[in-house]
Order: structure tokens, then sequence, then C-alpha cells
């Protein structure tokens, strides 16, 4: 079982991509400015979670390249714990581009990851020494379909840190694209979600993968396959939240403009698990989410709006 006093609070495992963010609002095809910065949900949690003062650590695979280089630099700036961090000197280290849109809709977005140094992460890699000196994972849906090698990382990863004693949270955040098929999608990520003590899945994402309409019917699926919560993220509506003796609605935080959508189901995520480690109920963490979710969405970059510990709590003050 898990150390008394293990030496991380939470680790996470993905794909850490540079991300050039244009600078004019529009097409990206017309994009002429770009800023740099970096990308990754899994990424962006472990950032949100360390800013709010957890010991975090990453597993990854970066290139021996510029690209690599410079997400290095920002794990050690963000007191990110890099000891599983391969620098491969064979593949490269994927990158994004994203469109500016200032009417809240969606921006655009294009990968360029296909053959990345992440995608060729193996089992091998894995400490078990490593993974027993955290007390929770977090996972996405994302890592498991990039390479069938990732998704035999992740599902080992999940096993051996079950095994350990580690608490486990989930969030399909579902990329369709990376996957032969839906039915192939469903039913990796079901399987995935076996592992987890709590699930985060949007509204939609949840219909998707349990066949089933409601919020409650969603929970359900998760809870009658062992979970002992899930959280439904509503976006402006809030979050539903469910365990096996109670459940509820919190609701949203109004905001006056949306800058950029993007990663703020990332912040909701570094809400809910920050706040449950520190033992706060299920309403609570969920709150702390929707907070989160709601100041990332008022700032450019993905982890731009993840805040500090002081500024989490002038926004629960406020």
């Amino acid at each position: 079982m898990n150390t008394p006093n293990p030496a991380l609070d939470v680790i996470t495992i993905g794909e850490a991509m540079v991300l050039f963010a244009a600078q004019q609002a529009g097409p990206l095809d017309d994009a002429s400015s770009f800023a740099r910065t970096t990308a990754g949900a899994e990424l962006n949690v472990a950032i949100g979670l360390a800013r709010l003062g957890l010991r975090v650590g990453y597993l990854t695979r970066l290139g021996q390249d510029l690209f690599g280089r410079h997400i290095a630099a920002v794990l050690s700036r963000e007191g990110i714990d890099r000891q599983q961090v391969v620098m491969d000197a064979e593949h490269p280290t994927g990158f994004m581009l994203k469109s500016r849109s200032d009417d809240g809709s969606d921006p655009q977005i294009q990968y360029f990851r296909k053959g990345s140094a992440a995608s060729h992460m193996q089992v091998g890699e894995l400490s078990s020494a490593y993974c027993a000196s955290a007390r929770h994972l977090h996972l996405t849906g994302i890592f498991v379909a990039v390479t069938p090698s990732t998704r035999e990382v992740v599902l080992e990863l999940a096993a051996r840190s079950r095994a350990a004693g580690l608490s486990i949270s989930f969030d399909p955040n579902l990329r369709p694209a990376l996957w032969r098929s839906k039915d192939e999608m469903v039913a990796s990520l079901n399987q995935l979600s076996t592992f987890s003590d709590w699930v985060l899945p949007g509204l939609e994402e949840g219909r998707l993968l349990t066949g089933r309409d409601s919020v409650q019917g969603i929970a359900d699926f998760y809870l009658e396959r062992g979970a002992q919560g899930v959280v439904v993220k509503l976006g402006p509506e809030g979050a539903f939240y469910a365990t096996p003796t109670e459940r509820g609605h919190v609701a949203g935080v109004p905001v006056t403009r949306v800058m950029d959508t993007v990663g703020a189901g990332d912040g909701f995520a570094v809400g809910v698990i920050s706040g449950l480690l520190e033992g706060l109920t299920p309403a609570a963490a969920a709150a702390r989410g929707n907070a989160i979710g709601a100041r990332v969405v008022q700032f450019p970059g993905d982890a731009d709006g993840l805040p500090t510990r002081a500024e989490l709590d002038a926004l629960r003050k406020a």
C-alpha cells in the first residue's frame, strides 16, 4: 500500500507540446504572429496543482531539441518533479498551433505530434518505486489514445498505482481523431475508468461513453463500476456530483468575458483534485473546480489562468 508520508502528492502522465498561440483574432490560416507557450491537458493539471502548493511529478518523453528543452524549463520553473521525464535524442517534441478567438467560441487547433518522442514511451520506462512515492494519480483519455505503446503504458501505470494504494482520478478528455473508431474509444476509456476513484466527464462526453442521457444516469454508470465519486462538468451551468451516499448540483461561476475556452476542463480538474486531496467535501471540491475553470477561460493561454494559492484564496473571498 501507499506509504504514510509520500514524497509526492500527485503524479500524472501525458504528452507535453509547445503551443504557438496566434496573436490576432481570426482564422489560423491568416495569423501572422504567434506567442510560444506549452500545452497538454495533463501538463496543465500538473502546473495548476503545483501552483496550489502540491508536490507534483510528471511522466513523459521530450525530444532532445529546443522545444523539449523549453518544456523541461517550464516544468522546473513551475516546481514540477522531472525524475521521470526522459529526453529522447531520436524523436522530436510535438507542437501545435492555436487560433485566437475573442468572441468566446472554441479556437481552431492544428497538431504536429505524429512520431513524437512522447508517442514512443514504453512500459519499461515506468518506475514502480516512483509510482508508490505518490498519493494520487491523475489520468486523461488522451495519452492512452496516442499509440499502442502509450496505451500499454497508461494501463500499466493505472494498475501499478491501484496496487500501490494511490487514489486515481480520470478525465475522459475525448479526442476522437486519435482513435480508429468510436467503439474502440468508448471501450478503451470505459476500461480505464474502472481503475478510477473519481471520474470527471463533461456532459456530452458522459453521454457518449455511457449511453445514458441524464447526469444521474451518467453518474450511476461509473458508480456501478466501482468509482467512489463522479463529477459531471456542465460548463456555465456548473457541475453535478455524486457518490454512493450523496449527490447534488453546484452552480457555475458567472464570467463577463470569455477569452479562450481551451484548458477550462483542466482547471476544473485542478480544483476538484486539490480539493479532494485536502479533505473538502465533494460539493466544495466541485465548487473549487467551477471557480478555477471560470478563471481559466478569462485568460488567453491554456495555463495562464491557473491560480496560485493566494489567487485561489482571493477567488474564494470574492
